[in-house]
């Protein structure tokens, strides 16, 4: 599932997509390997006839329910968390059946700070907290990807936002001036 551009407004543009790391997947894929595992043993291992075929029957449906709920969900989960930073507001969006979405406005973000224990050192990823004017106040992305990276990254976004949409000395002194101007004098 990708995210959808009609979200986006005119002007804006996706500087960084990302999903949550891929060590979210890791339980999946052993759940998949121990549900095969187990199917082929419950094959080899259980007696031709009635009750051999049951009890494989039985293994590959228990398998089957373990994978839907441990491997397959998981999937869509990590599959449907989006983190997007674009040149105005970051989006978090994350659902399977129902969605939820969260904007941040980059003119809102008063802080930003990560962290990462050795586990996330050695995976590369960490947690990424960010801190905005408003009611919920801070939000915490956990497992992000090359979180060093995108720290400073926002940081840079932050930035540019911040000099796109204030005035310079220069722009500031010409308004104080035409206001001086347009004055009547008494």
């Amino acid at each position: 599932m990708a995210f959808p551009e009609s979200v986006l407004t005119e002007d804006e543009h996706v500087v960084v997509h990302l999903h949550p790391h891929w060590k979210a997947l890791v339980r999946p894929v052993l759940v998949l390997v121990g549900v095969l595992a187990a199917v082929v043993a419950a094959l080899v291992l259980l007696p031709a006839g009635t009750a051999g075929t049951i009890g494989t029957y039985a293994v590959a449906a228990v398998g089957l329910v373990l994978l839907l709920w441990l491997g397959l969900w998981p999937f869509l989960v990590w599959h449907s968390t989006h983190y997007l930073f674009t040149n105005e507001r970051v989006l978090l969006q994350q659902g399977v059946l129902s969605r939820e979405r969260r904007d941040i406005p980059l003119a809102r973000i008063n802080d930003h700070s990560m962290s990462q224990s050795l586990g996330e050192r050695l995976f590369g990823c960490g947690t990424l907290t960010i801190e905005s004017a408003g009611e919920r106040g801070q939000t915490v992305l956990r497992d992000i990807p090359g979180v060093e990276r995108v720290q400073t990254t926002l940081y840079e976004l932050a930035e540019a936002y911040h000099d796109k949409h204030s005035l310079g000395d220069d722009e500031m002194r010409e308004i104080i001036e035409e206001s001086r101007r347009d004055r009547p004098v008494l």
